[in-house]
């Protein structure tokens, strides 16, 4: 099961750029596509209180928006 999680929208420029980063990175993610499944947007708003997205889960830790430092430390130490 991977590590990091990716809470998106298709729409979303920041997550389609977050996507690619993850990738150039090597790093193996799983998304949740939020505008396809209600729960999973609820289950997001309730962890983080964040309504945009991406919001990113490395473990129990979120980040969110594409923050490309603190994703760096954060799969760095996954």
């Amino acid at each position: 099961m991977s590590k990091v999680t990716i809470y998106t929208t298709p729409t979303c420029a920041f997550c389609h750029a977050e996507k690619q980063w993850l990738e150039k990175k090597g790093v193996d993610f799983k998304e949740i596509d939020v505008s396809q499944d209600p729960e999973a947007a609820r289950e997001m708003v309730q962890k983080t209180g964040q309504m945009g997205v991406p919001v990113t889960f490395v473990g129990d830790d979120f980040i969110v928006g594409f923050d490309q430092a603190r994703l760096e430390e954060a799969v760095k130490n996954a």
